[in-house]
């Protein structure tokens, strides 16, 4: 299909994109990488007045140090977050989901932000984006502010954006030399995610100190799997106790069934897959 009449405007600042944001109104779409509002604007299933493309804005591209935190801009590629050896030392996570993301195509011309901000709860970015307790950096025309990833998701395709803000940056602690893995079960026709787990678990010695348990699509945001968080913490990293904290995977979730699986299938899979994730991380 062919998309409904819209403006079309391409600022080449975040203060320009956040002006004509502002005076389009709440009819407004901003354009990141486009993979997903796309197809969306050709079904004409969004009829937005006018679009902001961000292609224009270099401030929001790349990756950099800030202290104990590296800084990803919004409209970096997931092409370029795959091959950032900062990403690669510090938040190695982010990688291992990029990795899984779509197909070659799609990795080179969508962002990473902007899959962030499209909220879809089968997307790879959002589990680990919680597990790694990123902050989002947003701004609007009363400047920015910065919510946590667990504030930041609120519903199915819903975040705490404000029709009138954009997505700046994430803020990703650093977790340098902690482990980590995404594992993820989806159609071999299809990328979408049925079910996918993210880890990250710093050790110490055989013993497991701290760990980070979220998984995809088993809820209308991103959920942390405390259950098995809190059976891993303070324990050793042997299979055995690996298939027991596994075993608390779906607890407290609230997975929808499809035409892909149903609860208990959903449910059998994110504790299958935290086995795997956990195992895959601690290398036992």
């Amino acid at each position: 299909m062919i998309p409904s009449a819209f403006d079309y405007e391409a600022p080449s600042t975040l203060d320009e994109a956040i002006r004509a944001l502002a005076e389009a109104g709440e009819d407004a779409k901003v354009l990141a990488g486009g993979q997903s509002l796309l197809p969306v604007l050709r079904m004409r299933l969004a009829t937005p007045t006018k679009l902001i493309d961000l292609s224009k804005v270099a401030e929001l591209r790349g990756v950099r140090e800030d202290g104990d935190a590296l800084v990803v801009g919004a409209m970096t590629t997931h092409y370029d977050v795959q091959r950032d050896a900062l990403i690669a030392e510090h938040a190695s996570l982010l990688k291992d989901a990029t990795d899984t993301v779509a197909d070659p195509q799609v990795r080179h011309r969508g962002t990473f932000g902007g899959a962030i901000a499209h909220a879809d709860p089968a997307g790879d970015l959002l589990a680990p984006v919680l597990a790694l307790d990123c902050e989002l950096v947003i701004a609007g025309p009363g400047g920015r502010r910065t919510v946590s990833a667990a504030e930041f998701f609120q519903d199915f395709f819903t975040t705490s954006l404000e029709p009138d803000e954009i997505l700046a940056e994430v803020r990703v602690p650093k977790h340098t030399g902690w482990r980590s893995h995404y594992e993820k079960f989806n159609r071999v026709a299809q990328a979408w995610s049925m079910v996918a787990v993210a880890v990250a678990v710093r050790t110490e010695g055989d013993t497991i100190a701290e760990a980070r348990v979220t998984l995809t699509n088993m809820g209308s945001i991103p959920v942390r799997a405390t259950g098995v968080e809190s059976a891993l913490v303070g324990g050793p990293s042997t299979a055995e106790a690996i298939r027991a904290a596994a075993a608390h995977a779906a607890e407290g979730t609230s997975p929808t069934a499809d035409g892909n699986a149903d609860v208990e299938y959903r449910q059998e899979l994110a504790r299958v897959l935290t086995g795997r994730a956990l195992t895959a991380a601690v290398g036992s």
